[in-house]
């Protein structure tokens, strides 16, 4: 019998979690201490526990075949959902602080895997504080892609130190990506839009895509359209704003 016919949980037509059931605060204290398992490096993550078909056990992982894509502060993992069959070779991953939301997405991944087989494999979820740990999971050079979707905007000045787009942190955001690799972010706050826009262009490791390179990406329509936040703007007729960078090499 199927775990979606007998828990409430879950849905009975679609198999998938319900998600009043892991609703929770809209954002958490980046700066406060969380307790859960952290890699000591990027060699010490498990892929097999996020990929088991791909990676059967932790002692045979492919050197060659790592983790690319990672969603910061995914959500309820619509982005990934989507990403996960335009890009089916790609191993991406959500990086999530709230426990019950990423339970969720963990969850909800575990379901279109039993519903979809063969398919999802490519993609998981850790619930972790990415504003300190992405160097404990990330080799240098590493990612092709960073994904910050609307963020918390920590409105008050003195809490601008917990915005997950800032100088410093572009500088750990530099290391993991590959020279090319790209970091999306958007936002429906104004001021947060120009802050993390302001970021990107001061960084000297980072500059813009061009409006043809836009245009092109298949990945810039599912800013908006893919994830729950975005849906809610586009309803209530809201304006969102878009910082689009790609890593450059250092100047010599």
């Amino acid at each position: 019998m199927l775990e979606s016919e007998t828990n409430p949980t879950f849905n009975k037509s679609t198999g998938l979690p319900r998600k009043r059931f892991y609703r929770a605060r809209a954002h958490s204290n980046p700066l406060s201490d969380s307790h859960f398992p952290i890699p000591i490096s990027p060699y010490q993550v498990d892929y097999s526990l996020h990929y088991p078909q791909i990676f059967t056990s932790s002692d045979n992982v492919d050197s060659s075949k790592k983790i690319q894509f990672a969603d910061i502060g995914c959500g309820f993992g619509g982005l990934l959902i989507s990403l996960a069959t335009l890009f089916p070779e790609t191993l991406m991953i959500g990086m999530e602080l709230r426990d019950k939301v990423t339970e969720y997405v963990k969850e909800r991944i575990l379901a279109l895997r039993v519903t979809n087989p063969g398919r999802y494999q490519n993609i998981s979820v850790v619930r972790t504080n990415s504003m300190k740990y992405i160097p404990n999971y990330f080799e240098k050079g590493q990612l092709s892609k960073m994904f910050f979707l609307f963020p918390d905007p920590h409105f008050k000045e003195k809490n601008h130190r917990r915005r997950v787009i800032s100088p410093h942190l572009l500088d750990e955001y530099a290391y993991v990506l590959e020279v090319g690799g790209i970091i999306y972010t958007i936002t429906d706050v104004e001021e947060l839009g120009e802050w993390m826009k302001a970021c990107l262009a001061g960084h000297p490791m980072f500059e813009p895509l061009t409006k043809e390179e836009l245009g092109a990406d298949p990945v810039v329509k599912l800013l908006t359209a893919a994830t729950e936040e975005g849906q809610k703007v586009a309803r209530n007729g809201g304006q969102t704003f878009q910082a689009i960078y790609r890593r450059i090499a250092p100047s010599v």
